[in-house]
Order: C-alpha cells, then structure tokens, then sequence
C-alpha cells in the first residue's frame, strides 16, 4: 500500500499544480480576492504531497519491496541501509521524483516566506512555478511512474551500480538538485515580473536570497561530485571535462553572472533586462543539463537513463518554458524601463564585465558539449575532451580572475582609473612577485599554471583588500560573505594551478617489497591480500610508505572490488591527505610473472581545489545570512514608522 499511497499523492499533487495554474489565470485576468487568496495554500499543500510521494518511495526502497519494478530494478536486499535509501534517487525515475520534490517544496517556500513581491507578481510566480511543475508531474506519471508494481514480485533485486555505492553519491544528487530546482524559483521570479511589468530593485531583492541559496546548494554540488569522480573513477584527475560534470557547470556559470547581475539591480537599479534575461538562461541551462543527462544522447559512466522517448518529453518540456519564457520577455521587453546607468569605469561596469566573461566560458562549455552530439546528427563521429576545455577556457578564466580582483576595488556609479590603479599596486606586485618566482623555482611549470598561481596569489590579496581599515565589527556580514567566496576563488585556482604544474606520477609493475619513488615518498608493495565487505569481495595491495623527509611510515590499502549484483569490477584507490598535497594510489592487474601493477600519483596542494569549493559556498551563506537580517531590519524599521 506504501506505493499505491505515493502514486496517490503524485497525481494529488499533479491536480493542485494544475489548480494553482488555472486560479492564477483567474486571478490575474479578475479582481476577485478569494481567488488571490487560494493560490498560497494550494502552493504549500502541493509542496507536502510530493514530499509525501517522495517519502513513500524511500521506504519502499528501505524495505527492499520487490513487488515494486523500480527496485526490484536498482536495488538488492543485500545493499547496506544507506545504498538502500540512496537507491530511491540513483535511478531515472527516482532522481526525477526527486527533481519535482524539491520544485514541490521550494514552490511552497514562496509561497509561505516571501511577502516583498507585490500581491500580483508573486501571484503570477506562483502560477509560473504551477506550469513547471505540471509538466514535471505529467513527465512522471505518463513516462516514469517511479511506483508501477512487478507481477509476480522478483525474488532478489538486480543492484545498485558499484559507483553509486558511495556516500559521496549518496548526498551528492540531492544537494545537487536543490541548486538546479533553486533556479526554476528565479525563472519564475522573472516570468512573473514580466507579466506585471514589475522588473525593478524590489524584485532583485526578493529574488536574490533565492538566487543565493540555489547557487550555495550547486557549489557545493559540483564541489562534492568534483571529488567523487577524482577518488571513486579513478581517474586521478580532479575534473575531466566529462559531458554530464558540463552540465551542472554551464547552470552554475550562468547562476554566478546572475546573482552579480542581480546585485546591479538591487543596489544601483540597473541592467534590469539583461537580469531577467540571464534568470531565463540559467534555469535553462538546469534544463539543458536534465535533457542531456536522462536522455540517454550521452555517454557518461554517471548518466542514468538511455531512453530516446523520454528524453523527447524532457526537450518538449525545454522548448515550452524556455521558448515561452523568450517569447514573453521579447513581448515585454519594450516595456522594461533601462534602468540606471554608470559610467564605464565603476563596480557596475566591473560586474559587467565579470558577467560577459562568465557567459563566453558557458558559450565554449556549451558549444564544446553539444558539438559532439550535432556532429553525430550528421554521420560524423569525433570527441571534444580536455585539451579543448582546457586551451579555450583557461586563458579566459585567467582573464576573469583578473576583473574578480578589480571589480570589488572599484566604486558604485563612479570612480577613476588613476585611483582603481592605486588600490591594485599590492595585488599586481604580488602577482608578479609570485610569477617570477615560480619561473626561477619551479622551471617546466607550464604557461597556464605558472599564471594561475601568480594570479591566484594577487586576487588573495585583493579579495581581502575591501576589509582594509574598516571597523571590522561594524562591517556587514555580505561583505564578509563576498571576501570570503572570492578568497576561495583564489585558493581553488592555487590548487588547479599546483595540480598541473607539479603532479608526478608512476605506473609501474613490481614484485613485493621493490621500492617506487614518487613525490616526497617511497611507496613498497607488502603484499596482496583478500578481503570482503557488506556485498562485496575484494583483492586489496598492501602498500608500506616511507616519507622521504623521515617522518613515520603509513599503510596505505587500494583495492580491486567485485560486486556480484549487478557483476562489476571497481578500482577503489587510497589516497594520504597531507598538508602538501595527496599521495593517490591505484591497485592495478597482475602481469603473470609474480609482479602487480601499480599507479601513484603526487599531486602537491590538490585539496586546496575542494577547500576553496567550500569557502566559496561559506561565503555565500555568509552574504545569504547578511541579506536576510538586512532586509529584516529595514521592514521592522518600516513597520515602526508606520505605526509612528
């Protein structure tokens, strides 16, 4: 019955989603308040019965019920509790409940948190927000019914995918998606302001804690898949420019123009169309990413779904909004006042063209992703890898680290190049300082590398440079927020830049005990041995590790796993964090003559990439938290005057 409660909550849920669309209609075409006043509570009930369904589909993963085809299909009663709940999501049909969950619930957050929109533009967000999920609810029930029952029930489950089983990938999806669902509420932020007319400072201040939220949950998203695939493929590279790590890329790039575009709005009211324009492209790039990712047109070791018919659904669904949306904001876009405006040297103009150089990159990204899948539209069959990304994104990215440095230095409305000069001597001098001595110490470093350090180390300084003899206890915590973030861009390139520069690496056959340098250690194999865990078997090195610098030896113990359902082989490697960098290691074959292959890598200051990640993310919970009690403040404020 736990099923048929779900699917019984889903098509409830698809009815409100349909109902709150139709009385937004009313509502906006009459002046008729019960109308008005229906469409919240429709909203947060809507929100609570996809949760419903989607808790529904957690416990019948939980108690293993293979009387229900989706787990008899992804999952096996032997998996370990958490793979179990995890299961739910690591499925098409799973992940896309999942994915009208969260719309769900973030639909019902505005329609019970948000009060600084006028009655009429939140009433037609709402209703914006009802036609996404519409189409999400009948994608579902038409073409993925996640509850639908096997006859007979199976005896055992086929599994979870090996590379699922991870507690990375367990959390990874959902945080995930909450930044690509976060979006849809900025898009539909933007249909309704286009539909009142209402685009102004107002409307990006309702919109920007929003925005915030959605790209904290998609930095740290990135950040955490970003390590998944660099332990758990086993790659050893920290990202690989695969199809599907792009397309949570391309949302994240278009939501970071957005969230410095909307702060133009907000504060100085200006670039009013081109925010509402890039709230557009950033939930279609959520889109785009969804399409590519369930459609089965890619091939990625983490895509789920290979299923031309549903991906069809998916791209009607991208043509209808995302078409829609175009079509509305070319109606209305003639009646969007321009807004402010500033001169060319200001922190406008800064933010400007931190917004241009974020959107070339997500052109390449795109056009690098797509160009594949066209070319084969056409019989011809070819691959755009890491060489491409890495030789047309990185001079660019160099040159956006550079406005990032100057941007925050510059002044609102006005300010002149002679003191914008002054202000970034330190930060030149000591990107410079840095380059040369790279160049000197640390010959073969490469172009690219050898500037992302220098870089890195100037935009550290200039990150920290707004809080210079300011009162620090009286400085806002945005302000905080926004040091922090651009601190952690500095400390993910130094770790980026490192990386390339200076990983050294070993593949090598050995006998036991034969000593292997690499980096600052010797590694020796001590032995291999078997070895078993929950629904696994495994053949595990012993690998003994002496420092080079005489510290104490460690063990380290990379294994080779079988999994029996479904039936694969995983390399899990182990790896030593130390305050350097990271010692990798992989257990490879046996070549038959009593020796084991083995692969090290020294990748000096590579945490650094992930630790940036998460100051990045802190800084903008940091600016979220800010804003929040800001705009708290002021409304108490205005609330006392009216009473005075």
């Amino acid at each position: 019955m736990i099923a048929e409660a779900g699917l019984a909550a889903l098509w409830l849920a698809g009815a409100l989603a349909l109902l709150q669309l139709v009385l937004t209609i009313l509502a906006l075409a009459q002046d008729r308040p019960e109308l008005r006043a229906a469409i919240r509570p429709v909203a947060v009930v809507q929100g609570l019965l996809t949760a419903l369904a989607m808790l529904a589909l957690i416990l019948v993963f939980a108690r293993s019920d293979m009387s229900v085809l989706l787990v008899a299909e992804n999952s096996h009663s032997m998996k370990p509790f958490l793979y179990k709940v995890a299961g739910a999501w690591g499925n098409h049909e799973g992940s896309m409940l999942l994915w009208v969950t969260i719309l769900g619930i973030a639909g019902a957050a505005v329609a019970w948190f948000e009060r600084r929109l006028d009655e009429r533009t939140l009433i037609a967000t709402l209703g914006a927000q009802a036609a996404i999920a519409l189409g999400f609810f009948a994608f579902l029930l038409i073409a993925s019914n996640p509850f639908a029952r096997l006859d007979p029930p199976a005896a055992e489950g086929r599994g979870l995918n090996p590379l699922l089983q991870d507690p990375g990938l367990a959390f990874h999806p959902p945080t995930l998606y909450v930044g690509y669902v976060g979006l849809s509420v900025a898009f539909s932020f933007a249909v309704g302001a286009l539909i009142t007319r209402n685009v102004g400072p107002a409307f990006a201040r309702a919109v920007r804690p929003w925005i915030l939220g959605a790209w904290i949950f998609l930095t740290l998203g990135i950040t955490a898949g970003s390590y998944w695939a660099y332990y758990e493929l086993g790659w050893g590279g920290w990202w690989f420019w695969d199809p599907v790590e792009n397309a949570s890329l391309m949302p994240w790039l278009a939501a970071t123009a957005l969230l410095h575009s909307v702060s133009v709005l907000a504060t100085r009211d200006g670039l009013r169309a081109w925010t509402v324009m890039l709230a557009v492209v950033a939930f279609s790039m959520s889109m785009i990413g969804t399409f590519l990712v369930r459609s089965g047109v890619l091939t990625s070791v983490h895509s789920f779904a290979v299923d031309p018919a549903r991906g069809t659904f998916i791209l009607v669904l991208l043509a209808l909004y995302i078409g829609g949306a175009l079509a509305l904001f070319g109606a209305r876009i003639g009646t969007v006042r321009a807004g402010n405006t500033f001169d060319p040297v200001s922190r406008e103009a800064g933010l400007v063209v931190n917004n241009l150089l974020l959107s070339v990159i997500l052109g390449i990204v795109l056009i690098g992703t797509l160009y594949p899948l066209v070319a084969q539209a056409f019989g011809v069959k070819l691959s755009v890898g890491k060489p491409f990304f890495d030789e047309t994104v990185g001079p660019i990215a160099l040159v956006l680290m550079a406005a990032l440095a100057a941007g925050p230095l510059l002044r609102w409305r006005r300010d002149r190049l002679s003191a914008l000069r002054d202000r970034m001597t330190v930060p030149i001098a000591v990107a410079l300082l840095s380059v040369a001595g790279i160049a000197v110490f640390a010959r073969g470093a490469g172009v690219l590398p050898t500037l992302g350090l220098g870089l890195a180390a100037g935009l550290a300084v200039a990150s920290v440079a707004p809080l210079w003899r300011r009162a620090l206890r009286r400085t806002p915590l945005f302000t905080y927020g926004m040091v922090l973030a651009h601190l952690g861009v500095a400390v993910s390139v130094a770790g980026m830049a490192a990386e390339s520069a200076f990983t050294q690496e070993q593949l090598v056959a050995v006998h036991v005990g034969q000593p292997v340098d690499v980096g600052p250690f010797v590694v020796r194999l001590s032995g291999v041995r078997p070895t078993v865990g929950d629904n696994w078997s495994a053949i595990e090195g012993v690998l003994r590790v002496s420092p080079q610098d005489g510290g104490p030896d460690f063990t380290l113990r990379p294994q080779q796993r079988f999994f029996s359902a479904p039936p694969t082989v995983t390399s899990e490697a182990a790896i030593k964090t130390t305050l350097g960098g990271q010692l990798y290691t992989v257990l490879g074959e046996a070549d038959g003559t009593g020796r084991r292959q083995l692969r090290l890598w020294w990748k000096p200051f590579v945490t650094l990439i992930w630790l940036g990640g998460g100051m990045i993310a802190a800084g903008g919970a940091l600016s979220l938290i800010g804003r929040v009690r800001r705009e708290r403040k002021a409304a108490r404020r205005e609330e006392e005057m009216g009473w005075a």
